[in-house]
């Protein structure tokens, strides 16, 4: 990747019929308008750079534009450089060229789009509904801007066409969609000889919420509000990946205080998610101690958020143009030790039940996904590290006050339940320490600034590394303080796939440990 440039990207989009080409080398990116006809053979020249598709979007801009627009974010796994692309479909073209035979990534967004907005990928393998449940009515596309309500939601009956593994001793069980506990819906289904799992099959898309289409109608002031809902655990991370966007659409440029607040910030939310993850991991062992102590130790960071912001999940923290509510103003410095002394406590409780030999041999060579696989499948975050992808967007596309923070990205190879977990705890050192350096170089001065208006027509990219991985939102501005589209990928939509691969050659015991240490979010997903 060392000879591919902004400069190289620029000419690649010129000899490919793009026009329009716009160079911003503080953003790493290229932006191009493409033909359609000339997708493929774009996507492929790309491909030869290992440059993939991360984002692929649509919007309905029929109204101003007369046509649908499709949008598509090319860029290696580290994320920079970055192409962004846009394909055009006129009048009465409800179709495009399917890149699913050459992104795993681009064949789900495309089967998004497709339920989404009506737009068939041409050469799509795999056609099923992914985000919307077959009971919804033929011909209802909840994104098209001229869309009416309809409550004809029925259930006819007809079984969802799922893979079908056959053979002597082969048997299906199926878990969910409805669990026993508090966890949000999703199907399991697995075919199994014996104990051990041969193929497993998931069905998410039961808590659908419409998110994309509340940016549109919301008032833009409650925006922040909805972005930091969409994964309740990610609440930091989502609203700062928005307001990166609509900061970039109204050339707002929040302070360099706000900058290390909102580091801070992120990493709290990274630490707390990933102490409670480890004892979750430790207890699906029979290791009851070990997940006692971390859930104890999670407690005191969750109250650590509410005396720093106001809110136990750190609510309210980011706003648009900088940092507001308690956080603003909070003692940093007594923060930073508190995290030191409970990353201490953790980093001993996770030695010592990684000492205990039942618990080690539940870990070691448990859902392994090759770094072949992981790759192929386009996998990212968290998952990825533990699977060989060097790819961290802090380290390689920098926001907030990363580009001035010492920053570790932890890789390990083998890619199994253990490697997850040992992400995990470097991950909780590292955030100490970013902690400690936001505390110390934050200083004094004004948190936030006013946002300004939004530039009608601009569209933007917020790309953030939330704690299981990198968390994009695509929006598109239709006035001073109005949204016309928001494109939200929570890195989950990117991982569940790997899942299935990951728990095959398992016992059936081992996935609940496979599945907690992927630990993905269903509302994430299911937007």
């Amino acid at each position: 990747m060392s000879g591919v440039t902004l400069d190289v990207l620029a000419r690649i989009a010129r000899d490919g019929g793009a026009t329009d080409v716009a160079e911003d080398a503080a953003r790493g990116r290229v932006d191009c308008r493409l033909p359609a006809w000339e997708l493929p053979a774009f996507a492929d020249r790309l491909t030869a750079l290992a440059l993939e598709p991360q984002l692929v979007a649509a919007a309905d801009t029929r109204a101003t534009a007369g046509d649908f627009t499709l949008v598509y974010a090319f860029a290696p796994p580290t994320h920079r450089p970055m192409l962004t692309a846009r394909v055009a479909l006129g009048p009465g073209r409800a179709s495009f060229a399917s890149l699913a035979t050459r992104s795993f990534a681009a064949s789900r967004f495309e089967r998004e789009i497709h339920d989404l907005l009506g737009l068939v990928p041409v050469g799509h393998p795999d056609p099923r509904r992914l985000a919307l449940h077959q009971f919804w009515p033929q011909g209802y596309y909840p994104l098209r801007r001229d869309v009416a309500p309809r409550t004809d939601f029925t259930d006819a009956g007809q079984p969802f066409p799922f893979r079908r593994v056959e053979g002597d001793g082969v048997f299906e069980i199926t878990v969910g969609p409805v669990h026993a506990g508090i966890i949000e819906p999703g199907h399991f289904r697995f075919s199994v000889e014996g104990e051990t799992i041969v193929n497993l099959e998931t069905r998410l898309g039961f808590v659908h919420k419409g998110v994309e289409k509340l940016f549109e109608t919301l008032p833009f002031e409650r925006a922040p509000e909805l972005a930091e809902r969409i994964s309740g655990d990610t609440s930091v991370g989502h609203a700062l990946a928005f307001c990166e966007a609509v900061e970039a659409i109204a050339g707002c440029r929040p302070p360099a205080r706000a900058g290390w607040l909102r580091m801070l910030a992120l990493e709290l939310e990274r630490l707390y998610n990933h102490v409670g993850d480890v004892g979750m991991i430790v207890n699906d062992t029979g290791y009851a101690f070990g997940h006692a102590h971390c859930f104890r130790l999670r407690e005191e960071l969750l109250r650590l958020n509410a005396r720093l912001s106001g809110h136990r999940l750190l609510r309210g923290a980011v706003v648009p143009g900088g940092v507001g509510g308690p956080l603003a103003s909070a003692a940093l410095a007594t923060a930073a030790a508190d995290v030191e002394r409970i990353v201490g406590e953790f980093l001993d409780i996770a030695r010592l039940s990684l000492d205990n030999t039942t618990v080690l041999e539940r870990l070691l060579g448990t859902g392994r996904l090759t770094h072949r696989t992981a790759r192929e499948m386009q996998v990212v975050g968290l998952v990825g590290r533990a699977s060989g992808i060097d790819a961290d967007a802090r380290r390689d596309a920098p926001f907030a006050a990363y580009a001035q923070a010492p920053l570790h990205v932890p890789v390990y190879d083998t890619g199994d339940v253990w490697a997850r977990t040992m992400v995990r705890l470097d991950e909780a050192r590292q955030s100490a320490a970013l902690i400690r350096a936001a505390a110390q170089a934050a200083g004094d001065g004004p948190a936030r600034v006013a946002l300004g208006e939004l530039r009608a027509g601009v569209d933007a990219i917020g790309l953030v590394e939330g704690w299981r991985g990198p968390i994009w939102h695509w929006v598109t501005a239709a006035g001073p303080a109005a949204l016309a589209r928001v494109k939200v990928v929570d890195p989950s939509f990117r991982n569940w796939p790997a899942l299935e691969y990951a728990v095959l050659k398992n016992i059936v015991p081992d996935f609940p440990l496979c599945n907690k240490s992927f630990n993905l979010s269903y509302s994430g997903n299911d937007l």
